[in-house]
């Protein structure tokens, strides 16, 4: 066999390779764009057939006063940032408390002095903030 013609069929080969590597790798490029495109709901109309609902996440209800402070609450009146009142400690909650809880509501749902309204949890409900106050402040009794 002559230089010429091993170097051909070598050539060929090699573009075989080169063709069918280019061909998947398009083929793989394809399948991603179509998985980010894809639509991420339906829309059932009345009377059509539709896929069930997916389940709301576990522990997706209210959180409790503790929960909430474990959570959200705990970043400042767990070491007293700013002034917060420390959990569970009465010389800092008993003025307070004093005042009464509907005016600590107030305070914790409005925002006072430095503690923003909510305290930063804007998804809370006004519950789950009235909830965490009243935690605390029976943490220091």
């Amino acid at each position: 066999m002559s230089l010429m013609k091993k170097l051909v069929g070598i050539l060929m080969v090699a573009s075989v390779v080169a063709v069918s590597g280019v061909a998947y790798s398009e083929t793989k490029a394809a399948d991603t764009v179509k998985d980010r495109i894809a639509p991420v709901g339906k829309i059932c109309m009345s009377g059509e057939p539709c896929a069930a609902a997916p389940a709301a996440p576990a522990g997706s209800g209210p959180k409790t006063g503790k929960e909430l402070y474990s959570t959200v609450c705990t970043t400042c009146h767990g070491t007293g940032v700013l002034n917060a009142p420390k959990f569970g400690n009465a010389a800092d909650w008993g003025p307070r408390a004093a005042k009464g809880l509907e005016t600590l509501y107030t305070h914790a749902l409005g925002g006072f002095n430095s503690m923003p309204p909510k305290g930063t949890c804007a998804a809370c409900s006004d519950d789950e903030i009235k909830g965490a106050v009243k935690y605390m402040v029976d943490s220091s009794k």
